[in-house]
């Protein structure tokens, strides 16, 4: 039995609220992308990560950063430069998700490589 079927009915509600509020601040199509492209690059810059991001729009990934921000994930920094430049990077609490980061790209490209092995015996059976 695994540990988590020998929990109580109210730590598994206590469980399933702590996946509630994660979930509620990675919430959108693209928050859990711009996290990932900061776990693994640190430091960008706005237009870095608008080219890391595929298919986000200035004003989409603008309102993602602004939302990162209110919820302590994303730290903005305005840089004295001309032009000014705006380089955002991860709060302790934002590199806090980098093992989740991980463990998401390690299961995604187990994922891939399943699916593409099932995908290539399923071809090969075809009359």
């Amino acid at each position: 039995m695994s540990v988590i079927n020998d929990l109580t009915a109210s730590e598994c509600r206590r469980q399933l609220m702590g996946v509630y509020d994660a979930l509620d601040v990675l919430k959108g199509k693209w928050k859990v992308y711009i996290l990932a492209n900061l776990i693994y690059y640190e430091k960008r810059k706005f237009s870095d990560i608008l080219k890391g991001v595929d298919r986000i729009s200035n004003k989409m990934l603008s309102k993602e950063l602004k939302e990162m921000e209110m919820n302590h994930l994303v730290k903005r920094t305005v840089m004295e430069t001309q032009p000014i430049t705006v380089q955002y990077e991860l709060t302790k609490l934002g590199r806090s998700l980098g093992t989740v980061i991980t463990s998401l790209s390690e299961w995604g490209l187990c994922y891939r490589e399943e699916v593409f092995k099932v995908n290539k015996e399923t071809e090969s059976v075809k009359p």
